[in-house]
Formats: structure tokens, C-alpha cells, sequence
């Protein structure tokens, strides 16, 4: 290796390792005044302590934001991986005109800005006469959870062996169970990988989440911002340090299985 070779390692790993560290420190920051025992946000903390903590877990209206956000991640979710189930399908294995054109219009809610979403969101279902908070919120969680379900399934298909399909119902099965016995089974790392991915948006999700609440229903980044004004104090970054936990377990989970079935199929 020449000393240009060597240069340009070093300012590569330089490079990268100063990304990595922009990227970080956010988090970092948020976690350790999440252990502070001021009141106010301070670095470094002047002493630690537990405290903000347990008064996040008492804020008034935190735990009913909680539900709320989960039961909309895990419903749209699931939603979402029957919908996208069935379009990957038809762009895969469709011969129909205008496939390409139908996968980048289910991802085009990922490349507009989720405000610009949110209003649009907003005014269609207004045209609609819809004006329940909660299924105005559902909706509009699958219309940004879709593409991460969509996107994925469509990478893993085009690598799918769909003569296995032809077989099973050679054997039997009717088209719907061979999807259920052969193809969601084989597919089960990017079933994993792409409702992780929707579930993490759907919680997280603030853009869209704003303008579909009302009073009584609120999402948990709705909810946290209302915190902000009214209280600004670290049980704020308490609730966002849970949030970041929550990523990294669903994430962690989700390599795990994903490396346990790579092993069962090895």
C-alpha cells in the first residue's frame, strides 16, 4: 500500500467517523440530560438522577398519547402489509401498462415533504366529509407507512421464485393460501424489514400527525410537543430517550430474527 493509499484510508475513516459523530451526538446529548437533576436543560449535568423519569411517566395524558400512537402504528402496519402484499404482487407479476408509473405513486408520499402530505391530507378528507380524529389519523399512517411495506416487497419479489406459487396450486392450495404457505414464508425477512420500518415511521411520525388530531385524540410526538410549551424541562428528553430505546430494540429484534432465519434456511 502506497502512502497516498494510506492517505487516503486515514481520511476516509476521518470522514466517516466525523459523519457518524454529527449524527450521533443529538442522541447522545438527549440521553444524558435525560439523567440530569436540574430543572432546566444543562451540559453537562450537574449531578444525576432518575427523577425526569418518573415524571414523564406521570405527565397528565401521556400514557392515553402512548395507546393512541401504538394502536395506530400496529393497525397501519398491518394494514400496510396487506396492501402492499397485493400491489407488490401486481407490479411484479403484472404485464399491464404503466407498473413503473405505479410503484413511484406509492412511494411519492416519501418524496414530498410531510407537511406538504399533512395539508393535503388534511383537505381531501375534509371533501370527504370524513372528521373523526382517529380514522383520519389511521389513514394517513398508511398513506407514509405503504411505501416502506411496498418498496420492500417489491426488492424481495423480483427474486422470488414464483413458479413455487404455480406449484402449490398444482398441488391444491388456492392462490390466497399458496401466498399464506409459500410466499410470505420465504419472504418473511422482508415482511420483517419493511413493517419494522412502517412501524417506526408510524410512531414517530409529526408532520401528518398535526393536522389530523383534535383535543381528544393526540399521538405521542403531538402530545410531547404540546409539553414543550406548557413545561419545557428534561422529562421531554426522558420521553424522547424511551422513543430512541424503543428504535433500538425494534431494530435489534428485528436483525435478530431476520439472522435466525437466514441460519433455519442456511
Amino acid at each position: 500500500m502506497t502512502r497516498a493509499d494510506r492517505f487516503a484510508l486515514g481520511l476516509s475513516w476521518t470522514v466517516g467517523l466525523a459523519c457518524i459523530t454529527f449524527l450521533m451526538l443529538p442522541i447522545v446529548i438527549t440521553v444524558v440530560v435525560s439523567f440530569t437533576d436540574s430543572p432546566v436543560y444543562t451540559l453537562p449535568p450537574p449531578g444525576w438522577s432518575f427523577k425526569w423519569y418518573a415524571e414523564a411517566a406521570t405527565r397528565q395524558g401521556l400514557w392515553d398519547a402512548v395507546l393512541l400512537s401504538l394502536n395506530l402504528a400496529l393497525v397501519s402496519t398491518a394494514i400496510s402489509l396487506v396492501l402492499g402484499t397485493l400491489a407488490a404482487i401486481a407490479v411484479a407479476r403484472g404485464s399491464f401498462p404503466g407498473r413503473e408509473a405505479i410503484a413511484t405513486f406509492a412511494v411519492s408520499p416519501l418524496m414530498m415533504p410531510g407537511l406538504v402530505v399533512g395539508v393535503a391530507l388534511l383537505q381531501f378528507f375534509r371533501d370527504l366529509g370524513l372528521r373523526d380524529a382517529y380514522w383520519s389519523l389511521l389513514l394517513g399512517h398508511v398513506v407514509i407507512t405503504l411505501p416502506f411495506v411496498m418498496r420492500t416487497l417489491l426488492a424481495a419479489m423480483n427474486a422470488f421464485d414464483f413458479s413455487l406459487i404455480d406449484a402449490a396450486r398444482t398441488l391444491g392450495l388456492s392462490y390466497p393460501k399458496s401466498i399464506l404457505k409459500v410466499m410470505i414464508p420465504n419472504l418473511a425477512p422482508a415482511y420483517l424489514t419493511g413493517g419494522l420500518f412502517a412501524f417506526l415511521a408510524s410512531m414517530d411520525n409529526y408532520p401528518i400527525s398535526i393536522f389530523l388530531t383534535d383535543a381528544r385524540n393526540k399521538t405521542l410526538p403531538i402530545k410531547m410537543l404540546q409539553y414543550l410549551e406548557e413545561q419545557p424541562d428534561p422529562s421531554l428528553a426522558a420521553m424522547s430517550s424511551g422513543l430512541i430505546l424503543l428504535a433500538v430494540i425494534v431494530l435489534a429484534f428485528g436483525a435478530r430474527t431476520v439472522g435466525l432465519n437466514r441460519m433455519i434456511q442456511g
